[in-house]
């Protein structure tokens, strides 16, 4: 039995109940997840200059409503659409804030190198909802974000994303390319203990990657 987290402490709360408090990377998706990812993103470009300007580091929140092709046999949302809609959601925070045009212009895009996500409440069919991301921290290598799923003001369910960027001409930039690229400058804000020990966790896992490949290449 595992514990629940709170993403605003880092702080754990007690024996989590397998019914309500799940953790979890990756899940199966649904028939339709590459047409529903299409549509929103494109209602998230399209609308994205009607909507009030956000800082880079947000917070950013991005509407949402369950539709049919969100749902798996049980009649709510499938686990692993909530990770295809926080695409959504940052690519609306990037939108709002400018830092998509400065990116683009700068060459680089973001991709997500780790994520989890911890589910509190279901999302059921036609409910509207609300994703609110935040950029709380960074490493030399990748940002971490947070984003909380909101139903009527409740937190249904959170996730915790790592996420670095890469030059369109080859080779990885810097955290510190990338603020100063959009006009951040400073040191990264403390993480709560529970992301700072999983950040750390997962920049060590791929340091160890890295020199296990170097290693074998240079015995090829």
């Amino acid at each position: 039995m595992g514990h629940a987290w709170e993403l605003g402490s880092g702080r754990r709360r007690g024996p989590a109940r397998a019914n309500s408090s799940r953790l979890t990377a990756s899940a199966r998706p649904p028939i339709f997840p590459a047409l529903n990812l299409l549509f929103r993103l494109l209602f998230a470009w399209l609308t994205a200059r009607f909507r009030p300007r956000c800082s880079v580091l947000g917070p950013c929140r991005t509407r949402f409503r369950v539709w049919p092709g969100d749902l798996d046999v049980l009649l709510h949302v499938n686990n692993g659409v909530y990770l295809s809609m926080l695409d959504v959601a940052r690519v609306e925070l990037m939108l709002r804030s400018g830092a998509f045009t400065r990116l683009k212009a700068g060459g680089l895009y973001p991709v997500v190198a780790a994520e989890t996500i911890r589910f509190r409440r279901s999302l059921q069919p036609f409910e509207r909802f609300e994703v609110e991301t935040r950029v709380i921290g960074w490493d030399e290598q990748a940002f971490v974000l947070t984003h909380e799923f909101l139903r009527r003001g409740e937190v249904v369910a959170e996730a915790v994303i790592r996420s670095r960027f890469l030059k369109r001409g080859g080779g990885k930039a810097t955290s510190a390319e990338v603020l100063e690229l959009l006009g951040e400058l400073g040191p990264s804000p403390a993480l709560p203990e529970f992301i700072a020990s999983w950040n750390d966790y997962n920049r060590s896992a791929n340091a160890e990657r890295t020199a296990r490949a170097a290693k074998l290449g240079g015995q090829a």
